[in-house]
């Protein structure tokens, strides 16, 4: 029985380290899975059977020759997310570009892409499909980003734009949030923001699903649960975790919000603090029924199985 053969960038990251699992935990229907990771330095420990760590780079495209060659599916998750647009360009559009020739020059017919809603720019956004308004990124990494899915989709991929991701390995989400609740110490604007939250574990079982098709669906998808999550009820789950303090006591209208944000200089912008706190909601029912996986019970279930990683990872966090 021939194995299912993956080509993996991105896997030592928090997205792609949960896709690797689930690739192995979730076999494709034609026999065992065996995948061939990019890397620019392969993690330490025990060889794992049917996994092979390729060394490369993005912005070496020479590096990348033969990672997706005899592969039925190229999974591309790897991204640069920084202020440099130099940078963000090399990775996320020319190695993008170099990545996606290779597959066509192994005639993969099965991509699938990781791209961002951050590619929406600045919101509100209540609700929207997928083409219902023009992107208009704002950041290095974003404006990267949306170049890179043209690339994608140029070779016929699947473009996935998740909103906010929890779980364990989630180093911007949930800390920006303990930033915030110590700058703006209040129920923010009534806690009504809705925002577009998956899990990890949850983002990685529907990649897999998706990468299993014979024929995945082609285009962009936003690839969040359907269900938005008000910003106060996220906040009191992840109090109730004990992963973060309740917010203060107060409720203060969103102007009073930023006045107190600006008075408590910090690495959060105010750009940022609207995408955690105000409506930033995709809708994200097709890709799910494309992919025939369940979305499961959604982000605020699933945060007490994070809730030891995200207490560690905050505790050691220099004081602000």
């Amino acid at each position: 029985m021939r194995a299912w053969r993956v080509a993996l960038t991105g896997a030592t990251g928090f997205i792609g380290s949960a896709v690797l699992r689930t690739l192995f935990e979730t076999p494709g229907a034609g026999g065992d899975v065996t995948v061939r990771a990019l890397a620019r330095t392969p993690p330490a420990g025990p060889a794992v059977p049917g996994l092979d760590w390729v060394l490369g780079d993005l912005t070496d495209a020479e590096s990348l020759r033969g990672l997706v060659a005899g592969a039925d599916v190229l999974i591309h998750l790897a991204s640069f997310i920084g202020s440099d647009e130099a940078r963000c360009a090399q990775v996320n559009v020319h190695g993008c570009a170099a990545l996606m020739a290779e597959a066509r020059h192994a005639g993969v017919q099965r991509i699938i892409h990781l791209s961002t809603a951050a590619v929406y720019g600045t919101g509100p956004h209540r609700g929207i499909d997928v083409n219902e308004m023009a992107p208009a990124p704002v950041s290095p990494s974003s404006r990267t980003r949306l170049a890179g899915e043209e690339k994608a989709l140029g070779a016929g991929g699947t473009v996935l734009r998740p909103g906010l991701v929890l779980g364990s390995g989630d180093r911007w989400v949930v800390p920006a949030y303990a930033e915030l609740l110590e700058r703006v110490p209040a129920r923010w604007d009534g806690g009504r923001g809705l925002l577009s939250l998956v899990d990890v574990g949850d983002l990685a079982r529907l990649i897999t699903s998706l990468a299993q098709l014979t024929e995945p669906p082609r285009g962009i998808f936003h690839a969040a649960h359907p269900v938005p999550v008000g910003n106060g009820e996220l906040l009191t789950a992840l109090a109730a975790s004990e992963v973060l303090p309740p917010a203060g006591p107060e409720d203060w209208p969103w102007q009073t919000c930023l006045e107190q944000l600006r008075k408590r200089p910090g690495k959060m912008s105010e750009r940022q603090f609207s995408l955690l706190a105000r409506d930033h909601w995709y809708r994200s029912d097709a890709v799910w029924e494309a992919a025939g996986c369940p979305a499961g019970p959604g982000a605020l279930s699933r945060l007490g199985a994070a809730a030891d990683w995200y207490r560690a990872h905050l505790a050691a966090l220099p004081a602000r």
